[in-house]
Parts: C-alpha cells; structure tokens; sequence
C-alpha cells in the first residue's frame, strides 16, 4: 500500500494557533482515515522557529509522522512569477516516486497566489498530486475538522470527459457545416483541423480544387477561432486572383496618399483590417512574387511598410491561405517563393473533390435541400423514384462533377425552384440529369476551354468566362509568334503609346504569370 506523503506551506498564521487554536499542519495529521507518513512544510527563513515547533507538536503526537522543513525565500509571496518559479523548481527537484508513495498538496495554507500556483503545477501533472483541503472542526463538534481531497486527472471523470468529447463534436459539427459527413478521410482531416485551429495560431494552407468549399471552411475555422476566443477581430476575405501589380500592394499593405497618383487619402489596407482576426488569402498562388515576400515578413514579423510609407505599420493576424494549383510545383518553377511555402505548409489540408466522397454526397443533397427550403419558404421533397434516380446519378463514378459543390448546389437549386408543388418528380430529375450532362459536354468542346486545360490542366475550370476568352486568345497569338517581345507588339499595338513604359515583352510575362503561365507553357502543344 503507498505511503500518503503531504506537501504545504508552513501556516504564519494558521500554524500560529491565530485561529480557535486550529493549526492545519498539525491537525491534518488527526485524520484517522487518512494517515500521513511523511509532512513537507515550505517556508522561509524568518519561520524557521515556527517550523521547528509544528515538527516537534506532530512528532510528538504522531510518532510515526516523518516531518521535513524546506527553506525557500520569496521577497513577495504576491508576486505570481517568482512564486511559481520558486515552486516549478521545488517540483522539477523534489524526485517524485509514484510507485511507493501517493502525494497530496495541502492547500489550506499559503497565499491564495501560492494556493494558485499549486493548483497549475499539479493539473498540468509536474506535481503528480491530488489537492487536500483542510478545515476547522465548528464549535460544537470535536475532532481534526474536515478534510476534502480532489484528484485532478481529468480522466478518471467520465461525465467531464463526455463532456468534453461533446463540446468537441459540437466544434467538428461547426467545421463540416452542420453536415453529417461520412466519408472517414475527411472526417479525420476534420478532426486533425479542429485540434490545429484551437490549440496553435500557426498558418492553415487549405488545398483542393475549385468548388470543394475552401472559402466555406476558412470562414468555419473563423468561426472556431472566434469561439475559442483565440481571436477578437474580423474576418478578412482576399481573392488574390484581382490582385495585381501595385494594385496589389496598396490594396493589401496600404498607400500613403503621395505615393499614389489621385489618391484623395492614405488607405490603411486589408492587412490593417484583418488586425486581431483573420485574413484569408485566397487563391494565393496568383499573388506576385513581391507580395508573396511582403506577406511573408508579415506573418513572421507582424509588421510591413505600406506603399509610400518609411515607418512600419502592426498587425498581428492569423492566416489562412487557400490554392488550387500544386504549390511544390509552383515552388520548382520558380513561380512561388519557396520560404513563403515552407512557411504556410506547416499545416496543410487538402479538400478532397466531391467525386471522391461518394458517401457524402446524400447528406449534402439533404443540406442543399434545407437551404433552398428556407431560401423559397416552402416546405421541398423528392418523390422516391426521383430521389433514388438522382442519387444513383450522383454516386456514379462516372459523374465526375468538375465543379464540385459548385455543380451539385446549383442543381439541387434548379429542382427545388421548379418543383410543383413543392415535388421534385422523376422527369424532373431526368431533365436535370441531361441538363448537367449538356453543360459538362460544351464545357469540354469549348474550344477556348480545351486550349486552356491542355495548358493547365483541372486549373483551367475555375477561371471565370470573361478571363478564359482573353487568356485563350493570348496563348494563341503567343504560339504564332516568334518570341516573347514579338507576342508583346502584336498583343498592345494600340496601348503601346499611352505607356510610360513600352516594355511589352514584360506586359506580356505579367499577364500570363497572373495564371501561373510562362512562354514555355504556351507553346506546348
């Protein structure tokens, strides 16, 4: 059986006999139920007679009670810091043997600040202790009074650690959107991203391709953060794709009001407005070189010059970045700062495309459902036909949803909007069926589309139809032309004299680098 061995500070007052005579080191010693083998008292010098009077009372009355006196000096025993540095030490030094003895911390005695510091040393286990508290006995009772022991290991409390586990479920819950996810890869990305989001403030690179919800979730980890009370300010969304050039600076550092012709005023910048709170870069993978570094110095230094500007400005924000194309990629073709990388691929998550979560794909109906359902105000179902015909639809593997819940948002809208009478029929599913097949296949005999996945891949679907004519039409000109320059001169003939600068070779590499594209790449073939 282990040894019960009590560590406390010598009462100056309590110890004294101040109070009804009561003298919880001493009396702590009368438990019948609760033997004490060895008492290890702290106090400082001034006490040291005190102390040696407590020894001798307990050993007189409890032979068999071993009681140690342990010097420690304190010059304000309200001075959180050095009392718990002082007693870290005693704890790092003591030498703990949990195998032959059980501890306690008395707590009766000392400082409320020195009663503090034994609570955290023994909930974080440096102390591997239960805490005792001790009482007097009242008037009309005798005896050693009260005695209370609480063990700290929070395992050992079910009904606690239900309820952390529903908390916990409550905050995965929140990051998946209220979604009732199956699909275990996702669900323990989830969970991995839960534990990340409340215990560090490190960077989140939020991978995947376009229509897998990456804004979605950054503003779910928004949320967390918020609830974890691990930020105070705003959420701050950036689409770095309408990000460029000196544009870019000003819109994200800042400008001083001289260093931008026209401007009426400074402008604080995103970066200033996400102080506190969140920013979200998204598409980071489209920002230049030059605010890739300046973003950099950001995040690791909290400070950055805005445009025009020869102080420093401060703003302490958590990032979250998202991208669509393989970063490592962009980082060996020079594309994407490798210091940059290494800094946000600390931890990383790549969404997984919808095609890849068959199992989720029902409660994801069944969340697009509710939404449209609030959206109209009336009450959507699907008859049973139509909903197992749709179902078996959108599990096939040969739906492969380019857009991902882009795709499966915008039908599920399409249904429950045309629903008679709140129905969604069998015919109507089948229509829906062919209008999804007719838009994926001009998607993919969309000539300026085609040239632009043979270019870039799966990356070419999430360019908006505006860029993608544009964009198709410059790889063109830059596949029937000799050279970079030479693609330039045709590209911006008629501009070409309104520039202060007529470098359009250097146009031309800006414009295209806008796309993670470079002259090589347009004329593969």
């Amino acid at each position: 059986m282990k040894k019960n061995v009590v560590i406390g500070f010598l009462g100056t007052n309590l110890d004294a006999g101040k109070r009804r005579r009561w003298r919880p080191s001493v009396q702590i010693n009368d438990h019948p139920d609760f033997p004490v083998a060895r008492l290890e008292l702290l106090h400082s010098r001034r006490w040291q007679g005190l102390g040696a009077k407590i020894r001798a009372d307990i050993e007189a009355r409890h032979p068999g009670t071993e009681v140690l006196l342990h010097q420690m000096e304190i010059r304000d025993p309200w001075d959180f810091e050095e009392m718990y540095g002082a007693m870290f030490d005693f704890a790092r030094d003591y030498g703990f043997d949990d195998e032959r003895e059980e501890y306690h911390v008395h707590l009766t005695t000392g400082t409320h600040v020195a009663q503090i510091c034994w609570f955290l040393l023994t909930e974080a286990r440096h102390i591997p202790a239960k805490l005792v508290q001790t009482g007097p006995p009242r008037q009309d009772e005798e005896g050693p009074g009260s005695l209370q022991i609480v063990d700290l290991d929070l395992s050992k409390y079910n009904a606690l650690q239900q309820r952390f586990d529903l908390v916990t479920k409550e905050f995965n819950t929140l990051l998946k959107g209220g979604i009732d996810t199956r699909n275990p890869a996702f669900n323990a990305m989830i969970d991995r991203m839960e534990l990340v989001t409340s215990n560090s403030d490190a960077p989140l690179l939020l991978m995947g391709p376009t229509g897998t919800g990456k804004s979605n979730l950054a503003g779910r980890l928004y949320e967390l953060k918020l609830q974890r009370r691990r930020i105070k300010g705003r959420l701050v969304h950036v689409n770095c794709s309408t990000l460029k050039g000196e544009r870019a600076i000003s819109t994200l550092f800042g400008h001083r009001r001289q260093a931008v012709p026209g401007a009426g005023a400074d402008r604080r910048g995103l970066l200033q407005e996400a102080d506190g709170g969140v920013l979200f870069l998204d598409e980071i993978d489209e920002l230049g070189l030059d605010e890739q570094a300046m973003i950099l110095h950001a995040v690791e230094t909290g400070t950055y010059l805005p445009l025009g500007s020869d102080y420093e400005v401060t703003s302490r924000f958590h990032l979250i970045a998202g991208a669509g194309r393989d970063l490592a990629r962009l980082v060996a073709e020079n594309r994407f700062r490798a210091d940059l990388f290494a800094r946000l691929n600390l931890w990383t998550f790549t969404l997984p495309a919808l095609r890849d979560r068959p199992e989720d794909i029902a409660p994801n109906i069944a969340f697009e459902m509710d939404r449209m359902e609030q959206e109209l105000g009336s009450r959507i179902t699907f008859n049973a036909d139509a909903h197992a015909s749709y179902q078996r639809f959108a599990t096939d593997p040969g739906t492969l949803w380019p857009g991902n819940f882009r795709d499966l948002g915008a039908s599920i809208q399409r249904l429950c909007t045309l629903a008679p009478r709140g129905r969604i029929t069998q015919s109507m599913v089948s229509h829906e069926i062919e209008t999804l097949k007719g838009i994926w296949h001009d998607a993919s005999r969309d000539p300026d589309l085609q040239l632009l996945a043979s270019v870039m891949g799966e990356a070419a679907t999430g360019i908006d139809e505006f860029d993608r004519v544009q964009l198709a039409a410059v790889i063109r000109i830059c596949r029937a032309s000799a050279s970079l320059s030479a693609a330039g001169r045709r590209l911006f003939a008629a501009s070409r004299s309104q520039k202060a600068s007529r470098n359009d070779a250097d146009r031309l590499r800006k414009y295209l680098d806008r796309f993670g594209l470079n002259w090589a790449a347009c004329q593969e073939e």
